[in-house]
């Protein structure tokens, strides 16, 4: 199998050290009916590879959704919460139900859109939406 240089369309973890496809599986265990064995066309090392790769995958998934909710309302919202509750672990409990839900909500659709729309389709529809968003930000900062 041979990989593609790296380009602004190529995801982070497909680099030319790593032959792994563009883009990670994440279809659930349910999807595919393969024995847990290394089939006998596909060496130890890509396998290796593969993993390295859905870690980097979870790794940057990670930092971006950390840093992204780091000080916005959802982790503003939770503070006060618990600092009127005094019952830390029950809001710490709801707060995390609340985000792992919204979460799948997302993978899910994510996964559904995938199915229907090529990855191109997708980053210029995400584009748009967050122009359009920063327009709206910006009007309403303009606006006073």
């Amino acid at each position: 199998m041979t990989t593609a240089s790296p380009s602004p369309e190529t995801p982070l973890v497909n680099s030319p050290e790593s032959d792994v496809s563009s883009s990670p599986d994440l279809s659930y265990p349910s999807d595919s009916h393969q024995s847990e064995s290394l089939p006998e066309s596909q060496p130890e090392h890509q396998v290796e590879n593969q993993s390295i790769a859905k870690w980097q995958v979870f790794g940057s998934t990670f930092l971006t959704i950390f840093l992204a909710e780091m000080g916005d309302k959802t982790q503003i919202a939770t503070l006060l919460m618990t600092a009127e509750s005094h019952a830390p672990w029950v809001i710490f409990l709801g707060a995390s139900t609340a985000l792992f839900m919204t979460s799948l909500v997302g993978v899910m659709l994510g996964r559904w859109l995938a199915g229907r729309l090529s990855p191109q389709t997708l980053d210029r529809s995400a584009a748009i939406m967050l122009l359009g968003v920063a327009g709206m930000l910006f009007w309403e900062v303009w606006q006073g």
